[in-house]
């Protein structure tokens, strides 16, 4: 029986782990109810966070574009 990790289980959810993980950790879930209710968790907190909008304030998008000219700027002048 492995201890899988919420990264694991991030990971896992993301399909970023090997066949054999895979494999492993469905299994995992299928037998450990304590598992699987932490993977609910996770797959929760992802269609939560999928439905949010964000998007930064225009200030904050000014001061990037502002570092970005500073740093342009500082690149091609002359020495």
């Amino acid at each position: 029986m492995h201890n899988f990790t919420p990264e694991d289980l991030l990971l896992y959810l993301y399909n970023e782990t090997s066949p054999e993980q895979t494999a492993a950790i469905k299994t995992a879930l299928e037998n450990d109810w304590s598992l699987r209710e932490k993977f609910e968790e996770i797959t929760s907190a992802q269609n939560q966070l999928e439905t949010l909008q964000l998007s930064p304030s225009q200030q904050t998008i000014d001061n990037i574009l502002q570092y970005a000219e500073k740093a342009v700027s500082e690149l091609t002048a002359p020495v």
